[in-house]
């Protein structure tokens, strides 16, 4: 397309041509270049608005277009000016063409979002920071643990961060919240949603909002509503800063991304800028029938929309949203929601999931991302969406199978123990047969979707009337038990019982090989009244509660011990998988399964249904993988059981060649307080439901 006609000599263009790359608005002192991508629009205007009383508005027609992209620049622009897109085209929906422009249109490349859904703008952004001397962290994963958090619940109720900081970024980066984080062991934060994201009508009008985040409206601005400092790209400052004081503090930052969907929801959702720009191109259909196009949505999200992933250029965006993130946000790594809805290949009758999908295939050797921590939500709401334990290297993944085994273990509803030892020692029948290792399986209790461990102590079913939804949303397969009661209870027993309950969950998880994902709050007792699905909950119901009368600092002292001991002890997390035999000529199997009477566990009595207690003897002399020089690694031998079992159990510590003394470092048995010497060949009784580590000391 070329601009037209001059009507005189002396004439200069209102627009300058600028160029097709990069998309977005690109600011520089003496002028800022626009570039959006919209191959079936007849004429786009940009839009700049007004902050005059009115909000009055400039057009500017684009007239250059190349490779389906309208772009041009203008001079002396001023970051912070706010912006849109009004694109005019073909009104077809049998075609997937819905072109209006009487809708200002978001930017799909934008890097900051001012306003509300129905009146909000891009934003043009000066990039310019001082990161100073920050670097990539990049700490391995056998030494990370991660703590998933949202932004503003996280600081919202805390007491000693400034009122105006409280859920906000600069609330996040303050120091009371990396001096917590550091203290109990965390290395990773890992975010709710953070791209700008807008509610769904139907929750604005029963009066709620969408707390979570999980409806993004543009992947490369973070939401201004956790913005302390403005919305014309104050926002993006004040999160560079955010995670240049995390990474002072020595923690990454991991951000949940939600590439799978976007908030225009079905084809009569609102529009807010994918839809008016190339709504054919960005959206799958459902498989033609016969050759013939279809404009029927094709979701696999449960949100109305599934991102079409094969798309030259919605795979180029989420392409460079990720590598802005990484590059000029200096983020450390992404946990894909939902990913297998955008790890799939149309065919000519189906839309399968395909690990050599272009997605894949392009992170996997794009020079910046590859080298990133990428996690896997691996499954969506279809039923062959289920990819636990089949993502390729590099990735690693939630695996929901550590949550649901360990929650049965510690409610006494296994079948047999063989399922457990598989989850503690690191998942091999999930990632060993293709050459990953465990730290491929992000080992977790809880979520954010699903009951806290307080809840999941304390409630046998969800109670999420809060929510409008007369109790249906939120999943029905908790896996919980309430010990007796629903609910709150001043029951001193009761009480006492879910607390040791809660500290089993937080110590077995954090002390499995694996990743150990924590979810903020679980820490010290953060409750949720039995809600299970708070996504619509911008409330106390969602907060963490900081005042110390109502947490459960037990359970809090016993996850700090556990992380300890795991980040001291490299025979806690180990990189290669256990074999079950020696490590050196002559000395114990790096890894053995205890029955209570000091054997070794046999085939039949992984299978006992009544067995609930397993001990799992480490060793630590030496190491079979070497240190980083070729070193040999000589760690102290460990005894950890786990005992489910509702009456007490006798234990014996078998004579052995190799420990013959040593003493317990944490348990959640309250007659058996860390300090207890041991020797072998005793025997020990340990209390109903309890985790009790033993550490190898000099005889």
């Amino acid at each position: 397309m070329t601009p037209g006609l001059w009507r005189s000599l002396d004439e200069r263009a209102a627009v300058w041509p600028g160029r097709n790359w990069p998309l977005g608005a690109t600011w520089s002192p003496e002028s800022t270049n626009f570039a959006v991508y919209s191959p079936n629009a007849t004429g786009m205007w940009l839009c700049l608005l007004d902050d005059a009383p009115g909000d009055g508005e400039q057009r500017f027609a684009l007239t250059e277009q190349s490779l389906g992209i309208w772009h041009g620049a203008l001079p002396e622009i001023a970051p912070g000016t706010r912006y849109g897109y009004r694109a005019e085209g073909p009104a077809d929906e049998t075609e997937g063409m819905r072109f209006d422009p009487a809708t200002l249109l978001l930017d799909p490349y934008g890097l900051a979002v001012s306003g509300s859904a129905g009146n909000a703008s891009s934003v043009v952004v000066d990039p310019s920071f001082d990161w100073s001397d920050d670097n990539p962290i990049r700490r391995r994963w056998l030494d990370s643990v991660i703590y998933e958090l949202h932004v503003k619940g996280f600081t919202q109720l805390h007491d000693r961060i400034p009122e105006e900081l409280r859920g906000t970024y600069a609330g996040l980066g303050h120091p009371v919240v990396t001096d917590y984080l550091r203290d109990l062991g965390v290395t990773a934060v890992e975010l709710l949603p953070v791209h700008q994201f807008f509610s769904e009508p139907a929750l604005v009008e029963r009066g709620t909002v969408n707390y979570w985040g999980y409806n993004p409206v543009s992947y490369f601005a973070p939401d201004a509503g956790y913005s302390a400092s403005g919305d014309r790209g104050q926002q993006v400052t004040e999160f560079k800063q955010m995670v240049k004081d995390l990474h002072a503090a020595g923690i990454e930052v991991i951000l949940d991304v939600v590439y799978n969907h976007t908030a225009e929801a079905g084809p009569d959702g609102p529009t807010y800028s994918f839809r008016g720009l190339d709504d054919r191109g960005f959206y799958r259909r459902v498989p033609p029938v016969d050759g013939v196009y279809d404009d029927t949505y094709w979701d696999v999200t449960g949100c109305g929309n599934t991102v079409n992933s094969e798309d030259p250029l919605a795979l180029r965006l989420i392409l460079d949203s990720l590598r802005y993130w990484v590059s000029e946000m200096h983020v450390d790594g992404f946990r894909f929601d939902l990913m297998s809805a955008i790890t799939r290949t149309a065919g000519p009758d189906a839309i399968r999931v395909d690990m050599a999908c272009k997605l894949l295939i392009a992170i996997g050797q794009d020079p910046v991302l590859r080298h990133v921590k990428l996690i896997a939500e691996p499954w969506d709401v279809s039923m062959d969406g289920y990819l636990v334990g089949g993502m390729p290297p590099p990735w690693v993944e939630w695996n929901d199978q550590f949550r649901d085994t360990i929650r049965d273990f510690w409610r006494g509803q296994t079948q047999g123990s063989h399922a457990v030892a598989t989850r503690l020692a690191g998942s091999s029948d999930l990632y060993a047969d293709d050459g990953r290792s465990a730290y491929n399986s992000v080992n977790f209790v809880t979520a954010h979707d699903g009951f806290t461990v307080r809840d999941l102590v304390s409630y046998d079913t969800k109670h999420n009337e809060a929510n409008g939804e007369d109790n249906r949303d939120g999943t029905d397969n908790n896996r919980s038990w309430n010990h007796g009661v629903e609910g709150e209870t001043d029951d001193p027993e009761i009480v006492a019982l879910r607390r040791r309950q809660a500290a089993n969950l937080m110590a077995t998880l954090c002390l499995s090989n694996g990743v150990p994902m924590l979810t903020a709050g679980d820490e010290r007792g953060r409750t949720q009244g039995g809600n299970n699905n708070a996504y619509c909950q911008d409330n106390e119901i969602s907060w963490i509660d900081w005042q110390a009368d109502n947490a459960w600092l037990d359970v809090y002292e016993v996850t700090r011990t556990a992380l300890q001991l795991r980040r001291e002890h490299p025979a806690l997390r180990q990189r290669h998988w256990f074999e079950g035999r020696p490590t050196i000529i002559g000395g114990p199997k790096d890894l053995a399964w205890l029955h209570p009477s000091g054997r070794e566990m046999t085939d039949q009595d992984w299978y006992d249904a009544d067995l609930d207690t397993i001990g799992m003897f480490v060793s630590g002399k030496p190491l079979r993988s070497p240190g980083p020089r070729g070193e040999q690694q000589i760690d102290t031998s460990f005894l950890l059981w786990f005992h489910a079992g509702a009456e007490p159990i006798t234990v014996f510590l078998p004579d052995n060649d190799w420990v013959r003394a040593g003493a317990i470092v944490l348990s959640t048995d309250t007659g058996l307080p860390a300090g207890t010497k041991l020797v072998v060949g005793e025997e020990l009784v340990i209390g109903p439901r309890s985790v009790v580590v033993m550490q190898e000391t000099e005889a």
